[in-house]
């Protein structure tokens, strides 16, 4: 049984359980607290969330965990076949999401829940902001007038740009643009989200 432990409420877990749910893939949620105890940080020595067991797989990491689940039971229209076009829009816009747009959010939210009053709107706090509010834009553009960001078909990229949106909004109170919004509202309609969504409030 896939195991996936998360915080409760938390975004990034959110992922790894929509892709199991848009796949019919049995899994668990295990709830870690924050701190993280000592015998989780045995499982995971970063103590980060969310975190799979899988096995004799144990992986951290958000979109690795997406990547590999779409990999070990697919073949699944959430990734493309290597012969088809889409891949990379698809593995582009996966890894964006955590590591151009994921990463400043991780930067803005420290600054806005923890840094001095001094610090919170310092030089490396206002680009980041400039960086992430591009990069924002960007997914507009390469979203188009297509009903998901690779074309036609529902994909990983919608999951981890979707969840991305939803961490700028939830946490920073970024609201997004009408297109954004209304792009948010379309995936939220599925039920395999909804479902996830629920574990991941739950965090059990």
């Amino acid at each position: 049984m896939i195991t996936i432990y998360n915080f409760p409420r938390g975004a990034r877990g959110l992922r790894a359980m929509w892709v199991c749910e848009e796949m019919g893939l049995p899994y668990r949620v295990e709830a870690v607290t924050f701190p993280p105890s000592d015998a989780y940080r045995k499982r995971n020595p970063m103590g980060s969330v969310p975190f799979l067991e899988d096995g004799g797989v144990a992986i951290n990491e958000s979109v690795a965990i997406m990547l590999y689940l779409t990999q070990r039971y697919g073949p699944t229209p959430l990734l493309p076949a290597n012969d088809d076009p889409a891949l990379a829009r698809v593995l582009q816009m996966v890894v964006f999401s955590e590591a151009t747009i994921g990463a400043g959010l991780n930067v803005l939210m420290a600054a806005h829940f923890a840094a001095p009053e001094a610090d919170k709107r310092n030089w490396s706090v206002r680009g980041t902001e400039e960086r992430v509010e591009q990069a924002v834009g960007c997914v507009e553009q390469i979203l188009g007038d297509q009903p998901y960001l690779a074309g036609a078909t529902f994909t990983l990229a919608d999951i981890a740009i979707s969840t991305a949106l939803g961490i700028r909004q939830g946490a920073l109170g970024k609201a997004p643009s009408t297109k954004l919004a209304a792009y948010r509202e379309r995936l939220a309609e599925r039920p395999a989200y909804a479902r996830a969504r629920a574990n991941a409030q739950a965090g059990a």
